[in-house]
Formats: C-alpha cells, sequence, structure tokens
C-alpha cells in the first residue's frame, strides 16, 4: 500500500525535508491513522530509524489517551518560509561598530595608529 501512496498526498507535505526536531512538533497535530500513513511511508522509501522512533513515540502516546495539538500539519514550516519581502537592514541600535580593514589586509593602507 505505501507504493501507492504519492509524496503530495501526506499529511505533512514536506515530510520528506522536515529536520527532526521540527517533525517532532509536526507529528504531534496528527491522529494515529495519518501517523501510520508516515509510518508506512517511511519504512518503503527511506527507512531512517530516527523518524520511524518519533512516528512510533507519537503513535504509542495517541494509543495511550494523547490528543492531538490542533495544529495545522499543512502549515510552511519555519525552516522553509521564503525570506521576508524587501530591503532588509539593521537599525542603528543593532549595527555593530565601524571597522577598518587591518592595516596587513589592505594594501592602500599603511600600517598607522588608529583614533
Amino acid at each position: 500500500m505505501a507504493d501507492d501512496i504519492a509524496r503530495e498526498d501526506l499529511p505533512l507535505p514536506d515530510f520528506d525535508h522536515l529536520p527532526l526536531g521540527t517533525l517532532k512538533q509536526r507529528v504531534r497535530s496528527l491522529e494515529a491513522d495519518d501517523v501510520a500513513v508516515l509510518r508506512e511511508y517511511e519504512e518503503t522509501r527511506a527507512n531512517r530509524l530516527p523518524v520511524l522512533v518519533v512516528l512510533d513515540q507519537w503513535l504509542t502516546e495517541l494509543a495511550d489517551g494523547a490528543a492531538p495539538s490542533g495544529g495545522d500539519p499543512a502549515s510552511p514550516a519555519p525552516e522553509l518560509a521564503p525570506p521576508p519581502e524587501g530591503p532588509v537592514t539593521a537599525s542603528p541600535q543593532t549595527q555593530g561598530p565601524p571597522q577598518n580593514p587591518p592595516s596587513h589586509g589592505d594594501p592602500t593602507n599603511p600600517a598607522q595608529p588608529r583614533t
């Protein structure tokens, strides 16, 4: 059955690319049936032991009475979100101090004391 599961049909659309820490949080919004689909998909494809352990732990917790968190499993992961639009500039409060290049690193800057 897992061979029939398309990547686009997974309960977590970006499942293959989620870091383990993010997966631990995102999987908590899923019901047992969805987690079982992910587990079967993972087992027949990459078969990554840490991912299988996370999925098995959540299945066990669900069986013991845990409830899904209610978050949206299809929302974009923060690490995959697009960068902000427009120029990103530092404010005067967050800019570092002005820096001069070292005298030995710039041939046009003779070794002189700085003021």
